[in-house]
């Protein structure tokens, strides 16, 4: 049998291709507020629940005392939308938590619920984004859409949080140095440390020590041993087998304790090596010795667990060089207490003197990687004192977001039924911007963003050398005029909603018997028998609102890292940074304090 869209029930086709579900099996439709759930009764039994809702995802300040924030955690909603569904457990549970006066036709509406009627709208996750702009829009029946809501703020939340913290780590420490996430142990939970793993990769690291994180995203692992490691070893007779064979396999060391031995006989003997006088510390050249044996494409060793210059360094070198006489290159050292900017300048002297001295090529410029409790400051520290760092371990004041607990985004009702709404406070930060809008960043002759704008939907897209009026949302002294030399427009379709009239492009591959599909405004799933046919790929598109479909995790980096390119310096520096102007359009000014005055009770003086 021919498979095409002919055969599919009515004709119409929606994307087989469903996406996953998002990565912690925990965010379901219970993964919300209580009052999600008595809202959406409420809605449901005054017949409201249908009502067409525009919601905007925003933050009100960017966090650490910055004027950009990186969005993050928009793969996750998207599934979460896309799988969007009730079980009877849940359902059942609903029951339970709600008012016995609940009826029976509530949790009818509950069980055929899903997100074939929402649209998400989102900036590219990865994008430096402003306060006040839309993270997200998403547009659906009022009740289904309530209860996205807590989600969707959980899952953007951290997410971004710690991709910005990521981001200020990086910036930093400059686009040379390798900086490694080691905050398993002291992440807040399995999924707070999960999490922070993927978006501090996001947000610019280079590598994970986090092994799930590795598996469930790709992310570059890292590791070498503990403290526990090297004072578990006593004495060299501990080594049983002392062989290591050459890296090009060509040759066999029978006892490669006694090449590390000589090597740091020969250290010690050189005249210059004041710092080794006196004996190393023999257990710890054991562990150094043993772990080369187990990894010597690889060994990278932590060298203050009892002196960094008269004992570890040393022992490492004997190591490394060692390994050096059979084909290997030692990966480097790890500095994880002391002073770190005095020992890492040390340590590359003592690098660079073996270089020379026994004629190594490269071992002078030996990684030297450098941990314990660092952050932004202490990275701004080292720079200003001096170092010989390569690469950086950072763990608690990364995945914890230590200077700051939460992001703060919210998620405010902007219209309904085509009616522009807004909410009001006398703290004029918390006033929302009403009414469906378009957001789009406009860049200058230099090439870096000047400014933000939003406008109304069916407001003309800015366009490239015409001059466009960017107003303050509430202050209105504060506007100016811009002469765009790029406009880009941020807002993309994520989950176009599946109920509308579709068109689909249909490939077949390879051979099977049933192929199951989704479509309908009820988002049910068909099935129909097909000869040959084992995948169907569909391309599938609401008419005029075409898909935009989610990058792979690399691509999402690439973007945060162009994105940072992009913005001003002035922007990103740590101390007083230069806020981003954030605008919008003349008219959408107007429409704002028209509504404000509109809705704002009007006082009366007795």
């Amino acid at each position: 049998m021919e498979a095409n869209a002919n055969h599919l029930p009515n004709g119409e086709a929606a994307a087989a291709a469903v996406l996953d579900s998002p990565t912690n099996p925990m965010v379901t439709p219970l993964l919300t507020d209580l009052y999600q759930y008595t809202m959406a009764y409420a809605y449901w039994k005054g017949g409201k629940h249908n009502d067409r809702a525009v919601f905007d995802l925003y933050f009100r300040r960017n966090p650490f005392g910055g004027e950009y924030t990186i969005f993050a955690g928009l793969e996750e909603c998207i599934k979460f939308i896309a799988n969007f569904k009730m079980n009877e457990g849940e359902i059942s549970f609903i029951r339970q938590s709600l008012s016995g006066s609940c009826e029976d036709g509530f949790f009818d509406y509950l069980r055929e619920l899903d997100c074939s009627e929402v649209e998400a709208y989102a900036i590219p996750e990865g994008s430096v984004v402003f306060p006040k702009v839309p993270l997200m829009r998403i547009e659906g029946p009022v009740a289904v859409v309530q209860l996205l809501e807590t989600p969707l703020l959980n899952l953007v939340n951290f997410a971004s949080l710690v991709a910005t913290n990521a981001a200020r780590h990086r910036f930093v420490a400059g686009k040379s140095k390798m900086l490694l996430e080691f905050g398993l142990r002291r992440a807040q939970g399995p999924d707070g440390a999960i999490t922070a793993s993927k978006y501090c990769y996001i947000g610019g690291f280079d590598a994970t020590s986090n092994v799930a994180a590795g598996r469930l995203f790709g992310i570059p692992l890292r590791g070498t041993h503990s403290h526990a490691f090297v004072s578990s070893f006593m004495s060299p007779d501990e080594i049983i087998e002392k062989s290591l064979k050459s890296a090009d396999g060509s040759t066999i060391c029978e006892d490669f304790v006694s090449l590390v031995q000589t090597w740091l006989n020969k250290i010690k003997a050189v005249q210059w090596s004041k710092s080794s006088n006196g004996d190393t510390n023999h257990s710890e050249l054991t562990a150094f010795t043993s772990y080369a044996l187990a990894f010597p494409d690889n060994f990278l060793a932590l060298v203050d667990t009892y002196d960094v210059m008269r004992s570890g360094i040393p022992n490492f070198c004997a190591v490394a060089l060692a390994l050096n006489d059979l084909g290997y290159k030692a990966g480097g050292i790890r500095l994880d207490s002391g002073d770190l900017a005095y020992l890492s300048s040390e340590a590359r002297k003592f690098f660079q003197s073996i270089e020379k001295e026994f004629c190594i090529p490269g071992f002078g410029k030996t990684n030297i990687t450098a941990s314990n409790d660092l952050n932004e400051e202490t990275l701004d520290a080292l720079n200003k004192q001096g170092h010989e760092v390569d690469s950086y371990g950072i763990g608690t004041y990364l995945v914890t977001c230590y200077s700051q607990a939460a992001l703060g985004c919210v998620f405010k009702l902007v219209e309904i039924n085509g009616e522009p709404r807004i909410k009001l406070s006398e703290d004029v930060s918390k006033v929302s911007i009403p009414c469906k809008k378009r957001s789009y960043r406009l860049y200058g002759k230099e090439g870096y963003p000047l400014v933000d704008i939003m406008t109304r939907e069916n407001e003309p897209i800015p366009k490239v050398g015409e001059r466009i009026l960017c107003r303050h949302p509430f202050n209105e002294s504060k506007r100016a005029f811009v002469v765009p030399q790029k406009v880009d427009d941020l807002l993309k379709c994520y989950w176009p909603g599946t109920s509308g009239n579709f068109l689909a492009v249909l490939k077949m591959v390879e051979a099977g018997p049933v192929i199951r599909v989704r479509s309908g405004p009820s988002f049910s799933i068909h099935c129909f028998q097909a000869v040959n046919v084992t995948k169907l790929d569909i391309v599938c598109f609401m008419e005029g609102k075409p898909r935009v479909e989610l990058p792979s995790l690399n691509e999402t980096r690439e973007r945060c890292i162009n994105q940072l390119e992009q913005m001003r310096p002035d922007h990103m520096r740590r101390l007083n940074p230069t806020p981003y102007k954030v605008s919008v359009s003349a008219k959408l000014y107007d429409f704002i304090h028209f509504l404000w005055l509109n809705e704002a009770p009007v006082g009366e003086l007795q």
